[in-house]
């Protein structure tokens, strides 16, 4: 056995030990708990910008995107902008990763890969951001709420020059609005590409967690998850790397489709 393929089985085994090991499993819950209550998810930037997510996500997206290789990343929810920055960075590796494969020149500018965000109010200092940012030519933004039907079908035509589609789901997170947000735009993510659902880890909480927003248990994106993959089997839950993760906002959201 090769090195590396000995490797991958010992994390492979390490991983599975996980599902089992109910300390590590309750050290895991209680640290995302607290960590949650002292706003720890505002701490980190991407490339300048404000990412309101936890640095073991942000590693689950890279290897996603290395992974499944997409032209396209649809996000809902744009904040101040470090996740379509995120985003923007991932494909500009797949670029440079293929001109040193290749031998080609690749002017960034004029890439096919790109992000598109969505969010109902994108707060002008930062769209200002995002537009100066070195990335920006990868960017484009859409306002309005990610379940109109005018942005959903705007949404559905940009989607429909690209070959590989990954969607994040992160804006609203009532079960309604998830729910909806799924029925729009998970139909547009290419087989083998995913559809990565945040803060599902809601329905995990205490009740009333979130005393100022509309969301509680019972009634977040986990909830909706689950009744969208209920009717939905092209799509599976990647437990490996939410296994892998232990602490995560997406517990149950990474879904792939496999069909």
């Amino acid at each position: 056995m090769k090195p590396v393929e000995q490797f991958a089985n010992e994390r492979r085994s390490a991983i599975a030990n996980y599902r089992g090991d109910e300390e590590f499993q309750q050290l895991s819950r209680r640290w995302r708990e607290v960590s949650m209550d002292r706003r720890y998810v505002y701490n980190f930037d991407w490339l300048g910008r404000p990412i309101i997510q936890y640095p073991q996500d942000i590693q689950a997206m890279q290897e996603i995107v290395w992974r499944t290789r997409p032209d396209l990343i649809i996000e809902t929810g744009i904040a101040h902008g470090g996740s379509l920055i995120l985003s923007a960075s991932l494909l500009a590796m797949l670029d440079m990763c293929d001109a040193i494969t290749s031998g080609a020149v690749i002017d960034p500018r004029q890439s096919k890969r790109k992000v598109l965000g969505i969010d109902i109010d994108i707060r002008e200092h930062n769209r200002e951001e995002i537009e100066a940012h070195p990335l920006a030519s990868r960017i484009s933004m859409l306002q309005g709420s990610s379940i109109a039907g005018d942005i959903v079908a705007q949404v559905r035509q940009f989607a429909s020059g690209f070959e590989r589609v990954m969607v994040c789901l992160d804006s609203m997170h009532t079960h309604d609005h998830v729910a909806a947000e799924l029925e729009a735009y998970a139909p547009l993510v290419t087989p083998g590409c995913y559809c990565a659902v945040f803060d599902t880890f809601v329905e995990d909480l205490p009740a009333n967690f979130f005393s100022d927003r509309p969301w509680d248990v019972g009634n977040n994106p986990k909830t909706a998850v689950r009744s969208y993959l209920s009717n939905h089997p092209e799509f599976e839950i990647d437990s490996e790397l939410e296994g892998k993760l232990m602490v995560t906002v997406a517990p149950e959201g990474f879904l792939k489709r496999v069909k």
